[in-house]
């Protein structure tokens, strides 16, 4: 009789977990990217069948739930519109609505990608107060994944799909909303954004352990106990909980802020972020989807003891010319000396938004951001040039800049004593330095840039390759948002 017992206890439990679940993104106020195939998953009773079907084809899909309880169908998305329902039959009947067919961005990064349009305690956002009175818009579609560091894969994460409007943007990354805002106002489609990010994380956490292989400066053994004492600082903790989940929701591209907690690492940023964009395509499975990302704004490091990110910006910018189908939007003149979190995410955003406007979606007359591209030394006058630079460039607050400083071949840098521009180029001349054989632009942690090109700032930069000095620098453990 027990025995008996049992058995219908346990069919009860069965046919309780019976009904279909779905990872969280898959939920009422979606976004699915328009005009491809989206991959739809989600779990059911193990040899059952569920039922699928998208009204705006009004198609059906039957699609059998595995041994081990999981199941999947891609749908074909037309162009954007709605709102659609997507409803799930099995032994119940489960709808999602208000489902929209538009563009969909994955953001991820650290803190200032992290940092909400409310601001950090005692550190705010330029323009929120005004922002949260005119946000609303029901095609603008917000999804923050909660933070979660794990040792082995997840399948699902924590979180929901809000309409914006001043509630739900108040507690939504600055940043992705001013990129997704343009992208709206612009291509006039719904747009999805789902931001996963954690402040003061490493790349290396946002990395599966394979692709981390070709860095042996990276610890390659990690334990529970690493991922509980350096949680978004450990290798592959991020990639576990927040990213692997997401994998093969289908979306147009991904936008990065991040870079800070790998100042202290910066010499092999380039290659590793290289690796992690290559690793993500791979994983998706959508091609060379566009990657767009920020470098990091000047701050004065002194302030957590750290020296050096001239050197991750640099590398940052060297990134650009390795990643396929990757650009990179510059923050020179957005920083802030004494807050590693700059108030201005307006421009983070919208820069962002321009590159993937321009290149993604092929939106002429647009701004572009110049780059350095040679210096040639005419007795003691330093000429440098630059690439993209069509509109010429121009100093942002007058006709020179206190910006440059100029070398001789003893290495040692002097400020110049005169700085012009004519066209794209710049001229450098430095009392101290008659005969000159390497120029810097900003090269430091704090710096406001003032070197224009269409309204944009061009990013810091030296033309040398000397090695720096060596630096004593903590090891990315500091307080982020409290810094010391």
């Amino acid at each position: 009789m027990r025995k008996i017992l049992c058995a219908f206890v346990a069919l009860i439990a069965l046919t309780a977990d019976a009904k279909v679940v779905l990872p969280k993104f898959f939920s009422d106020n979606m976004v699915l990217q328009q005009q491809t195939e989206c991959y739809i998953w989600g779990k059911g009773e193990p040899g059952s069948k569920v039922i699928i079907s998208t009204s705006w084809d009004k198609k059906s899909h039957s699609v059998p739930v595995n041994k081990d309880g999981h199941f999947g169908v891609k749908v074909t998305t037309p162009k954007a519109g709605g709102p659609y329902f997507i409803g799930f039959k099995d032994r119940d009947y489960v709808q999602l609505n208000n489902v929209m067919i538009g563009e969909v961005w994955i953001c991820s990064g650290q803190s200032n990608m992290e940092m909400q349009m409310k601001g950090f305690k005692q550190q705010p956002v330029e323009g929120t107060t005004e922002e949260l009175l005119h946000c609303q818009d029901a095609n603008l579609r917000l999804f923050t994944v909660k933070r979660r560091a794990s040792l082995t894969p997840e399948w699902d994460v924590t979180g929901q799909w809000n309409e914006a409007n001043s509630a739900s943007v108040r507690d939504f990354s600055a940043t992705a909303y001013y990129f997704g805002k343009a992208l709206r106002s612009t291509l006039n489609v719904p747009v999805g954004l789902i931001v996963t990010s954690w402040g003061g994380s490493a790349c290396e956490a946002w990395m599966a352990p394979e692709w981390l292989k070709a860095f042996p400066k990276v610890k390659q053994t990690i334990t529970e106990e690493d991922v509980k004492k350096l949680q978004q600082r450990c290798p592959t903790a991020l990639y576990n909980g927040q990213l692997k989940p997401l994998i093969g929701f289908a979306m147009r591209g991904a936008i990065w802020y991040q870079g800070e907690d790998n100042v202290p690492r910066y010499d092999f940023y380039a290659p590793l972020l290289k690796a992690m964009v290559e690793g993500w395509r791979s994983d998706w499975k959508q091609g060379n989807f566009p990657f767009y990302y920020c470098q990091i704004a000047p701050y004065d490091y002194s302030l957590i003891q750290w020296k050096g990110s001239e050197y991750l910006r640099e590398q940052q910018a060297k990134a650009e010319s390795m990643i396929d189908n990757a650009r990179m939007a510059v923050l020179m003149d957005a920083g802030l000396e004494y807050g590693i979190h700059p108030r201005k995410k307006r421009q983070a955003g919208e820069r962002l938004a321009i590159l993937a406007l321009s290149n993604t979606y092929q939106m002429k007359g647009l701004p572009d951001f110049a780059v350095y591209k040679e210096v040639a030394f005419q007795n003691d006058t330093a000429v440098v040039s630059f690439d993209r630079s069509k509109e010429w460039v121009y100093f942002e607050h007058g006709t020179t800049s206190k910006n440059f400083e100029v070398a001789g071949a003893d290495k040692v840098f002097h400020p110049a004593s005169k700085v012009w521009v004519s066209r794209n180029r710049v001229y450098v001349v430095c009392k101290e330095v008659k005969t000159p054989v390497a120029v810097r632009y900003a090269f430091k942690d704090w710096a406001d840039g003032d070197l224009m090109h269409d309204g944009l700032p061009v990013s810091s930069f030296r033309t040398d390759n000397w090695e720096p000095a060596p630096t004593t620098t903590s090891k990315g453990t500091g307080d982020y948002n409290n810094p010391k």
